[in-house]
């Protein structure tokens, strides 16, 4: 785990909750762009992150060990959700609608601003306030595994404002997956590349709809 500063436990649920009023806000509001806002709330969630828990940003650029790693973290994550989406397409009645639901947010951008805001700030914004500051501190304060499944209903829980309950089990995943892997390995720069290569995929490449 890292050394630098802990917030405070005040300040970290202060920000925990903005984070809901946030993501609540961002799927509510209709004007504008979905993921114009989203990057800006994620934006905004990493910039305060790094204020209260300050790291030299070297260290959240990855090198090529990351990128390898994170474009197979990537990749085996795509491979889960295709299996999971024939299973839910198999089970629930309401999947395909709302897996539908999840792609027409971003109707009316363009699928190269979607990509592009997803590598470069949404995805690397998440993993710095979601995983590097909040289960960090979690883990900090209640142990791995107990941190880590915090930090995970967290994320999955400041996704129920979208009423969408495939979104919700999606960010449940993938908070697992993204949140195992930093809790194992301590290190977020190949979690960052996995989170912002996979989500930029599957919303623009490769998209499972």
């Amino acid at each position: 785990m890292s050394r630098e500063p802990r917030p405070s436990a005040p300040a970290l649920g202060a920000l925990v909750g903005i984070a809901f009023l946030l993501w609540a806000a961002t799927f509510a509001w209709p004007v504008g762009s979905f993921w114009l806002k989203i990057s800006l709330a994620a934006g905004f969630l990493a910039a305060v992150s790094l204020r209260l828990r300050p790291r030299p940003l070297a260290r959240l650029f990855p090198g090529r060990g990351d990128l390898l790693a994170g474009a197979a973290g990537a990749a085996l994550l795509y491979a889960v959700f295709w299996a999971g989406r024939e299973v839910s397409l198999a089970v629930f009645d309401f999947a395909g609608g709302q897996i539908e639901g999840i792609y027409r947010r971003g109707d009316g951008t363009p699928a190269w601003v979607i990509a592009g805001l997803l590598l470069l700030v949404t995805g690397p914004a998440e993993e710095i306030f979601w995983r590097g500051t909040l289960q960090e501190a979690l883990m900090e304060r209640f142990g791995r595994l107990r941190g880590w499944a915090a930090a995970g209903a967290l994320y999955a829980a400041v996704h129920a404002a979208s009423g969408n309950f495939m979104l919700v089990g999606a960010a449940a995943v993938a908070g697992a997956f993204w949140g195992g892997w930093y809790a194992w390995g301590g290190r977020l720069p190949p979690v960052i590349v996995s989170h912002a290569l996979w989500s930029s995929v599957v919303f623009t490449v490769l998209p499972l709809r």
